[in-house]
């Protein structure tokens, strides 16, 4: 009997171990996810408070204003950003997606895969400056003149090892039997590829790209070093442009009044669209795989 006893004894006091590790971890873990989201909250309350104060129909239809001018905004700045982002993810795309398929559909055995791999997580963990300052030295040096294309150029750069990885990952989720399926009724690689599984994966990929979209809005040390900045409007992709987070940078760090708004309201137009874009890729593709 006493046996049993001591038994019973032992596991009550293993559970409730377990139970007292259970509410530390559980308290570590809501007290670090409270932690986060106290700062989250507050940077956003003061965009939003700061932001909203510097907005006005003159921030979308004006350009970036010469020091303590009264009417001035940001439409060039906004314009220049989603020229060259939307250039860039248009770049960066087509090899993202393709060196993902590879890496997924072909290369998984192979060495060029192991290094094709190992260079783009080099690429996703790359510093941004680092990038500005490679294509500053291969572009910008040699044209002799900052450019919207160098930006362009910088940019695709940091949105191609994100589609790499994401087209790999999306890919490496979908079941063999559904390869295996269409191998059957004598499809070529290529075609199931493209028909099937890519097909299959297009929510995920597509959430990628927007993810990468919504991640290079924000960039601002690429630009220092390739795009630069233009206080006038251009549409020339030879010369220098603006752009809101370079603008920001350069407002924010004045000492005038005017410019410090106008920086808090790129602040809230940047921070609005990363938002939105972020959510929106969740919501559409949350149920689809």
């Amino acid at each position: 009997m006493s046996r049993f006893t001591t038994l019973d004894s032992g596991r009550l006091a293993l559970h409730r171990k377990r139970k007292l590790i259970n509410v530390v971890a559980l308290s570590l873990a809501l007290g670090a996810m409270a932690f986060g989201v106290f700062w989250l909250t507050w940077i956003l309350l003061e965009t939003f408070r700061l932001g909203l104060d510097g907005l006005g129909l003159s921030v979308f239809t004006e350009s970036t204003p010469p020091p303590q001018a009264e009417i001035g905004g940001l439409a060039n700045a906004i314009v220049g950003s989603l020229i060259m982002v939307t250039l860039a993810t248009a770049l960066g795309t087509p090899i993202g997606v393709m060196a993902g398929v590879y890496l997924a559909e072909y290369g998984k055995r192979g060495w060029l895969g192991a290094v094709t791999g190992f260079i783009n997580d080099i690429l996703l963990s790359a510093p941004s400056i680092v990038i500005g300052l490679f294509i500053y030295a291969v572009v910008v040096a040699q044209m002799k003149t900052f450019s919207a294309f160098a930006g362009v150029l910088a940019l695709a750069l940091i949105v191609i090892p994100v589609v790499v990885r994401t087209t790999e990952n999306m890919l490496s989720l979908i079941p063999n039997a559904l390869r295996e399926a269409a191998y059957a009724l004598g499809t070529p690689k290529w075609k199931v590829i493209s028909s099937v599984t890519l097909k299959a994966a297009r929510a995920g990929v597509i959430t990628g790209i927007m993810l990468a979209f919504a991640r290079i809005a924000g960039e601002t040390a690429p630009l220092l070093f390739t795009a630069l900045s233009n206080q006038f409007f251009t549409l020339n992709l030879g010369e220098p442009m603006a752009s809101l987070p370079v603008t920001i940078f350069k407002f924010a760090m004045s000492p005038y009044e005017n410019w410090q708004k106008l920086a808090w309201a790129g602040v809230f137009l940047i921070t609005i669209g990363v938002l939105a874009l972020n959510i929106l890729a969740r919501v559409l593709f949350r149920n689809k795989t």
